[in-house]
């Protein structure tokens, strides 16, 4: 993996870059991977739908419109992705059971933590374009994340 100011250094033309609103509370601080877009308010039966399958490397991303009204993910849902190959998760929203969480392998950035669980009624929608915290996320864009942020790219990058 490579540092994302390296990344971006090497390829800015290319890429999205979020408002810096996320934090870290996964496991993993750094991870990358092909992205899977999701979006849900205040429900997250689709995002349990997605971990439950295998992840293979990729970054799922869930516009949850910002709310913090209640948690989009937790520590069951991290163990799940975790045990099924996500490298991280992006909710623009809110998690929760934070302990659990650090302790999951897999990264996990959102906006807040909120100790309320969502709704279950199998709202939102899979694979498609979403925008959120400035930017728009296609499904297939590559996402970096570490320390620095969240860059966003059209295809896989390599530092220069």
């Amino acid at each position: 993996m490579y540092a994302i100011t390296d990344l971006s250094d090497a390829h800015d033309a290319q890429l999205r870059y979020p408002k810096p609103v996320f934090q870290h509370y996964g496991g993993r601080r750094m991870f990358h991977g092909p992205v899977v877009t999701l979006k849900a308010f205040e429900d997250n039966s689709l995002v349990r739908e997605a971990v439950e399958q295998a992840g293979d490397g990729r970054v799922l991303v869930v516009d949850g419109g910002g709310s913090t009204a209640c948690a989009l993910f937790g520590g069951n849902l991290a163990t799940l992705a975790a045990d099924n190959g996500w490298a991280g998760v992006v909710i623009y929203g809110c998690v929760r059971d934070s302990e659990e969480l650090a302790a999951a392998n897999v990264g996990v950035m959102a906006l807040a933590v909120h100790p309320r669980k969502s709704e279950k009624r199998g709202r939102g929608t899979r694979d498609i374009p979403i925008h959120f915290a400035g930017v728009s996320v296609f499904p297939g864009d590559w996402l970096y994340a570490d320390s620095d942020g969240i860059i966003v790219a059209a295809h896989e990058l390599t530092p220069a």
